[in-house]
Order: C-alpha cells, then sequence, then structure tokens
C-alpha cells in the first residue's frame, strides 16, 4: 500500500511540476534585481525528475546540497520527502546548507530544524564523508549552484564526494546546473605544488565547466586517489550553452549577492591573497576593492560586521579605491570574457608598502608562485597573459573531451 501511494504521489508530480516550474520561474523573474529576460528558459538538471527521481525509490539516499538546491520555490530536500524518498542524510560544503555561514567558517554537524534530518559539514575538519557518515546509504544525490571559479570550494567539495562514493561503491548523480561564468575559460592552471582546498585541480582560475562536466573531469583525469572511477551519472540541463549569459535566480554565496559579483567574483578574488578588501562586510561585495591606504582612488567604503561577513578585513576602517558596475542588465558586452588584471596591478602599484601588499594565501589562489612574482617585477598584463597562453591551449583541448553542451566557440 505505501509503495503505491508513493508511486502515485510521484505520477502526480511529473503531471505538475512542469507547469508549477513555469509559474515559480515567471514569478522569480518579476522578484528578483538581477533576473535578466533570457533567449530560452534554462532548465536545470534537478528539474528533470523523470530522470532520477525512479532511480531513488526504495533506495536510502544522502544529499549533497545548499539553498540552491531549489525547485523552483521549493528546496529538493522537501520535493523528495513529499515523494516518500527515504533521504537519510544531508552533507553541507562552505557556507553550510542553508548558506548562511561565512566564507571560511567552521561549520559544524547539526540537526536541520525544518526536515530533522541530521546535516554532516564538509567544511573544515572533515572535506570527505567518512564510511560511518555514509554507513547504510544505497546512493549519493549531488545538487549545489557553482560559479566556475577554481577556488570557489564547491567542486572540491565535489572531488571528495566523489572519492568517498568510489571508495564505498555508491552511486552518485549530479544534478547538472548552468554556469553563469562559463561562457570562457582563462587563467594560469593550478601547479599541484600550490593545491589545496582553493584549488585541487591542474586547470585555470576560470575552467569554464558545469559542475556536471567538471565531474566528468575528475572521473576521465583520473584525479581521485589510487586511480578510483566514481559511478557517476550526469543529469544534463535542457537549453543550456555555454554560449550563453545565464543569469542565477537564487545567490550561490552570501557575498556573491548578486550577478555584478558573479562576473567580477574571478578577478577580484584575488585580492583575498593580498592587504585589500574586496568589500565584504559592505553593500556591495566583490564589486570594490579597497584599503586605508591606497593612493589615487576617490571612491570609499568601510567595511561591518554584516550577513555573511562577520568579522570582515579593515573592519571599522575607511577604505580607498574602486566600485565596479560591469552594466550587465543594458549591455552585455559589459560581460567580462577573461580575467581583468588591472584591477590588480593598478592597486599593487599604488599601495605604499609593498612588502606588505600580498599574504601567504595569494599563492593558493593563483595556484602559482609565478603570478605573484611578476605582479612584483611589474610585468604588464599582455605579458602575464603569455605566460600562461601555451598551458590554457592545452587544458581548452581536454577540456572539450567533457563537454555536454554546445561550447562557446
Amino acid at each position: 500500500m505505501r509503495k503505491d501511494k508513493y508511486k502515485i504521489n510521484y505520477c502526480l508530480f511529473l503531471l505538475v511540476m512542469p507547469v508549477l516550474m513555469h509559474c515559480a520561474s515567471t514569478q522569480k523573474k518579476q522578484e528578483e534585481p538581477f533576473a535578466l529576460k533570457e533567449k530560452k528558459e534554462v532548465v536545470a538538471g534537478d528539474l528533470q525528475t523523470q530522470r532520477y527521481v525512479p532511480q531513488l525509490i526504495n533506495k536510502t539516499v544522502g544529499l549533497v546540497a545548499n539553498h540552491t538546491a531549489i525547485l523552483g520555490r521549493t528546496h529538493l530536500i522537501d520535493s523528495l520527502i513529499s515523494l516518500g524518498i527515504n533521504v537519510k542524510v544531508v552533507f553541507s560544503p562552505e557556507h553550510g546548507f542553508r548558506g548562511r555561514a561565512d566564507a571560511g567558517e567552521k561549520i559544524s554537524n547539526q540537526i536541520d530544524d525544518e526536515t530533522g534530518l541530521p546535516i554532516i559539514s564538509l567544511y573544515g575538519d572533515n572535506k570527505k564523508p567518512t564510511v560511518n557518515q555514509l554507513q547504510g546509504i544505497d546512493i549519493l544525490v549531488f545538487d549545489i549552484q557553482d560559479v566556475g571559479a577554481r577556488f570557489y570550494t564547491y567542486i572540491s567539495t565535489l572531488h571528495y564526494v566523489m572519492e568517498a562514493a568510489a571508495e564505498n561503491n555508491i552511486p552518485l548523480i549530479v544534478l547538472d546546473r548552468p554556469n553563469p561564468n562559463g561562457h570562457y575559460v582563462d587563467g594560469p592552471l593550478l601547479n599541484l605544488k600550490y593545491g589545496s582546498f582553493v584549488g585541487i585541480h591542474p586547470v585555470p582560475i576560470v575552467h569554464g565547466l558545469t559542475i556536471g562536466e567538471y565531474a566528468l573531469m575528475i572521473n576521465g583525469e583520473n584525479w581521485l586517489a589510487n586511480g578510483l572511477k566514481c559511478d557517476l551519472t550526469v543529469v544534463k540541463c535542457e537549453n543550456y550553452s555555454h554560449a550563453d549569459f545565464v543569469q542565477l535566480k537564487i545567490s550561490p554565496s552570501p557575498n556573491l549577492p548578486n550577478m555584478n559579483a558573479i562576473y567580477l567574483y574571478p578577478s577580484l578574488c584575488l585580492f583575498e591573497g593580498t592587504e585589500i578588501s574586496v568589500g565584504r562586510g559592505t553593500a556591495a561585495p566583490f564589486q570594490q576593492f579597497g584599503h586605508p591606504e591606497l593612493i589615487g582612488y576617490n571612491h570609499s567604503f568601510i567595511p561591518s560586521s554584516t550577513y555573511g561577513a562577520k568579522n570582515p578585513k579593515l573592519k571599522g576602517q575607511k577604505c580607498f579605491g574602486k566600485k565596479i558596475n560591469l552594466a550587465w542588465e543594458t549591455d552585455s558586452t559589459a560581460i567580462p570574457n577573461q580575467i581583468n588584471l588591472h584591477y590588480i596591478l593598478d592597486c599593487y602599484r599604488s599601495f605604499p608598502n609593498k612588502s606588505k601588499f600580498f599574504n601567504s594565501f595569494f599563492n593558493l589562489l593563483a595556484g602559482n608562485s609565478s603570478l605573484k612574482q611578476q605582479i612584483q617585477a611589474a610585468k604588464s598584463e599582455s605579458e602575464i597573459r603569455a605566460s600562461w597562453q601555451n598551458d590554457l591551449e592545452q587544458y581548452k583541448e581536454k577540456r572539450k573531451k567533457y563537454l555536454l553542451y554546445e561550447d562557446f566557440e
């Protein structure tokens, strides 16, 4: 009787979901200030319910997700539970399951208030699901919105989830999502000598892959420990192309509140490896940069304790710098198609005490020691870019093997 009930629920779900999704999507576009009118509606992998829900029936499921795992206006976990799917545990990445924690903040295991399910943090000391945490799990489902930059840690979480799944013979379903920075590839490749949780694979800063394509590359390039292969299924998006400028309807983390920040993130995140603030603790994080000692800049801001930035860099100090508005809503040519090095080069030239400009985090973000040395040596942007072109071209060829969607070139 119970199985029949779930089958009925599932059939009803498949019938009504397209209508609900259309209504919710239309309403969201009106609500969100940065939702651009698209030529076609991109349908993320989690909405392709007919392609993965049947695989979850009568299985014990582990869900790897955060606040971005939304089907219309409902969280994936609530949708699965309403269908009678036996979700046993939730694994959450940096910023936590509900996406409220600061960058770098240690997240503790907890119980989800809304479902009563245990939430296991995969950020901090425990980055990889353990054997005990996977006990009794038949299948894992991964649904997290990435932004396409090597140092955005959700892809590192993906790596460790795939590795744990392979070690424990558990299949993994990745529900794919569009990459808002998937329309280009740029930056130096990571030297594994500088591997860390903010850069775990030999890819450029902007890798140009969706989270599903990235999972295929991890498997295909044998990046998992001991040559393991994950039993991987990727549920593709519909109507997506790497040539499209897809606008996210949900902020992927507290300090990327809008598309302006998301587009600027690959360029401005390098400042996290310096004494310069990127506007954490203000209303425009990753849309400005500054420091009390910067010379020649008129714009100013004062970081304070805010949502997603409890103790921001240069808290309470008046910072002078630059605010950047890409005006992408009215001019698509303003959307970056490469990393902008002018910001950091100009800032370094204007910083009085150059010996204190960089911190120990910079080489991990850059993925090498060369970029820091090039900036210190006053190399031009064209000289710096030329130094990574050969590696970048080789990566682009490798990337083609894992593409699931039409490319941008």
